[in-house]
């Protein structure tokens, strides 16, 4: 099976000649990227660059937890030029971050009133 089969599948690529996993190695000279087995020298190149994909998917409840905990980390940005529109509290913390659906950044806004804790969009 080759090795760019193997990816699709989500399985490591197999050297089918000793039965072992092929692990990504790079030729510099080349410049690209092989899988090569550790046990004897065989070798293909890979079809693919990508070694490792990490996705993480949120449930709501833990994105709606991430940004009550905002209001409390004392590394984020804080402004006392904006209002709550729920409580009236002058004090915000404030970040930038992707929204869903759209492209780019947005600046998004917590309300430090550990008993509010709205959140709002610029």
């Amino acid at each position: 099976m080759p090795a760019f089969f193997s990816l699709l599948i989500g399985i490591p690529p197999l050297d089918w000649y000793s039965n072992n996993i092929l692990y990504p190695k790079e030729d510099r000279e080349q410049k690209i990227l092989l899988y090569a087995c550790r046990n004897c020298d065989h070798q293909e190149v890979a079809d693919n660059n990508c070694v490792y994909r990490n996705e993480i998917h949120h449930s709501v409840g833990e994105r709606t937890q991430v940004l009550q905990d905002v209001a409390a980390d004392p590394t984020l940005p804080r402004t006392k030029s904006v209002r709550c529109a729920v409580c009236g509290h002058p004090e915000a913390v404030f970040f930038q971050a992707t929204s869903r659906g759209e492209e780019g950044m947005t600046l998004f806004f917590v309300c430090c009133n550990p008993s509010c804790g709205y959140r709002w969009r610029d």
